[in-house]
């Protein structure tokens, strides 16, 4: 009878473990982004380097003094900032690479391309709620 008890402890330790793995991993940052438009160069970690469409700027929540340069997030639209009606489009998410410095009175927290905005949300609204997390 111990060995059987043990065997249910152990399954019942490594089914917590997985749900705290599991929450960890789908845990998301929120703030508001907006959205910039092309050119996306140049920019304040890769100068004139081209790095496609799919690209952000970050404010100084995320920048960590050049740090946030390379870094890859997945960005979802949760809502809108703003008077805008429903400017999310259906759950989708961007991947976007950061590769440039929001200043001082950005009016998000992740500064879009436009691209990218427009993959997640409808680019009229201007300002919207994200969720993001590292990738």
């Amino acid at each position: 009878m111990g060995g059987r008890y043990i065997g249910i402890e152990m399954k019942v330790s490594l089914t917590v473990c997985m749900i705290l793995c599991l929450t960890s991993i789908v845990h998301a940052d929120q703030g508001k982004a907006v959205f910039f438009e092309p050119p996306y160069t140049p920019s304040a970690c890769y100068g004139t380097q081209s790095y496609g469409n799919m690209v952000a700027g970050v404010s100084d929540t995320l920048w960590n003094n050049g740090r946030a340069c390379g870094k890859s997030y997945r960005v979802k639209c949760i809502g809108g900032a703003n008077e805008a009606p429903h400017p999310c489009k259906n759950g989708d998410t961007a991947v976007v690479k950061v590769v440039d410095y929001c200043k001082a009175g950005c009016q998000g927290i992740i500064n879009l391309s436009k691209h990218a905005f427009s993959t997640i949300a409808d680019p009229a609204a201007g300002i919207i709620q994200v969720e993001f997390n590292e990738v």
